[in-house]
């Protein structure tokens, strides 16, 4: 499908407000993010929603709702979906409200309870999971993983290199990370992909879990189950303390008795590496192709915890070529004049 120029969008948007009952209601932009989607939020007297522009064919609408309606079939909080239109890429959702933990913790919210209730809702995903079926979502598998990873060489790497990687040094990265994913896999679960702070929200009215509110979960997948854990507590936005990195695990681990800590643990560190070197390459991305280079800020962060998780000796063989390839000077956020000749 080809997509709409602005203005016949935004005649496409207003005619689905308009149909669904918002046609007095004046879209007010809440967020955009690192896809193609924008959000905005509609006010009607005492009514509130919120608008999902998903622009065809760059996003699809069609996994936004499957993902919502199972996870609302498993007792959890998806904003309800009041309308949408697939042809056109346009959703109308409950609106959860203004607290993302993102922004309960910048006005120093009770970390450790936010946190607890996070746990809770993603324990309570996964053990509901095998109770259903398996919903009809695309695998995490190896490929996949092995082509997030990738993103480091890909668009990081010819960065601060200045110049594309050799291919024998990209065929020996990738070989390394074949045989780490080996190592990580878990009997598998759905995976939202994006379980950190600035994808959930606090519902007070609600009780126990659905006071979690999730957020930008179309992308899930069926894969490891340490992934979301990760996710949350290997922050790319915010550091947490130890202590909390440390109660947090052994609260997930205690919900799952017959679990095999050893080998959850080395897939956790693993795919703690994995998603650090995706998000240094997928940040990277942002800013050179599609002009976000807001994302840059954290990769400093996110250096450090592929730094930290490569400790392990199980990651060895990664953080070995690293030290080869892109050494510690070379790990910083690109910028002009950053290549290896400037450094």
């Amino acid at each position: 499908m080809t997509p709409l120029h602005t203005t016949d969008r935004d005649q496409a948007m207003a005619a689905f407000v308009a149909a669904n009952g918002w046609g007095g209601a004046s879209p007010a932009l809440l967020a955009d993010d690192a896809s193609f989607r924008r959000y905005f939020r509609l006010r009607a007297e005492t009514r509130r929603a919120v608008l999902m522009d998903a622009p065809p064919p760059r996003e699809n609408i069609g996994p936004y709702v499957t993902i919502a309606e199972l996870l609302r079939s498993y007792g959890l909080s998806a904003p309800e979906i009041y309308a949408g239109n697939r042809e056109h890429g346009f959703l109308l959702l409950e609106d959860f409200g203004d607290d993302t933990y993102t922004r309960l913790l910048a006005r120093v919210a009770d970390e450790t309870a936010l946190y607890t209730l996070a746990i809770d809702a993603l324990t309570h995903l996964q053990r509901a999971v095998p109770r259903a079926a398996r919903p009809d979502v695309p695998a995490y598998d190896e490929p996949f993983l092995l082509t997030e990873a990738g993103l480091l060489v890909e668009w990081y790497a010819p960065e601060v290199l200045g110049a594309p990687l050799p291919e024998a040094a990209r065929e020996a990265y990738i070989e390394v990370w074949r045989r780490l994913l080996l190592l990580a896999e878990l009997p598998p679960t759905l995976v939202l992909r994006d379980f950190h702070v600035d994808n959930l929200m606090l519902l007070p009215g609600r009780a126990g879990v659905r006071a979690c509110g999730l957020l930008d979960f179309q992308d899930a997948r069926w894969g490891p189950p340490s992934y979301d854990l990760v996710s949350l507590l290997y922050d790319a936005r915010r550091d947490l303390p130890a202590r909390l990195v440390a109660a947090m695990t052994e609260r997930y681990l205690a919900a799952f008795p017959d679990i095999d800590r050893t080998a959850f643990r080395r897939s956790a560190a693993i795919l703690n590496a994995q998603r650090s070197c995706k998000i240094v390459g997928l940040f990277t991305r942002l800013s050179r192709r599609d002009g976000k280079p807001q994302y840059l800020r954290h990769l400093p962060r996110v250096w450090r915890l592929i730094e930290e998780a490569a400790i392990d000796p199980v990651l060895a063989p990664l953080a070995e070529w690293l030290d080869r390839h892109i050494p510690k000077r070379l790990r910083l956020a690109p910028g002009p004049g950053r290549g290896v000749s400037a450094a």
